[in-house]
């Protein structure tokens, strides 16, 4: 009488017994690989649902230049005239499965072009911060303006000086104790700071003496 064989497979020629311990081993392994690799599809979703989210804010100049499908495109446009906050959800969700078909390098350049967003509104505040540096040190300090025309010649000196003092006029207060004023002078003096910081190219680090970046 023969003998009745064991159910199994082999692995690498080795016979695997159905049941037996390396059996079990195996397909542990089996499913501790099924996990990871439901975790990075799970992980690659999320990101290309962060980035579906991250286009409704990129600038329309940055947007034109994107090799997008209509459909996505409109589904973005879609999702910024949505303010119901369960439609808008379900927008993301379908911008984010039209994302999944996106081919990697165009995905790329959806990165690229959000990083070049991202640096631009970073000089924005660097710009915004230096002139308020700048106003504010030519209003309390006497040698700042000889500073600021040694770096801009091409600004209006009789303009900005008018200004300074008016600024300082408007800046005392009426009563002892009482907090400093600003009026349209002070404000004045920034838009001038702004507008000539935005057409000049002086030193690598324009910022007043004591200031540095």
């Amino acid at each position: 009488m023969s003998r009745k064989l064991k159910k199994g497979y082999f692995v690498k020629g080795e016979f695997v017994a159905e049941g037996s311990e390396r059996d079990l081993e195996l397909k542990r392994e089996l499913k501790g690989t099924d996990d990871q690799s439901r975790t990075e599809l799970k992980r690659e979703s999320l990101e290309l649902q962060k980035l579906g989210e991250d286009l409704l804010t990129l600038r329309a100049d940055l947007m034109a230049r994107l090799d997008l499908t209509e459909k996505l495109k409109e589904a973005v446009a879609e999702a910024k005239r949505i303010s119901n906050f369960e439609g808008k959800r379900r927008q993301m969700q379908f911008i984010g499965k039209l994302m999944r078909r996106v081919d990697p390098s165009v995905l790329d350049t959806v990165r690229t072009a959000l990083s070049e967003q991202h640096g631009g509104s970073a000089r924005e505040n660097l710009a915004l911060h230096l002139a308020e540096t700048w106003r504010d040190r030519l209003i309390a300090v006497e040698d700042a303006l000889g500073e600021w025309i040694a770096q801009y010649p091409d600004t209006d000196t009789q303009q900005l000086r008018a200004l300074i003092r008016q600024a300082r006029k408007d800046a005392k207060p009426e009563k002892p104790g009482e907090a400093l004023r600003h009026g349209r002078a002070y404000r004045d003096i920034f838009q001038l700071v702004r507008e000539q910081l935005g057409s000049s190219n002086p030193n690598p680090n324009p910022l007043p003496a004591g200031e540095g970046i």
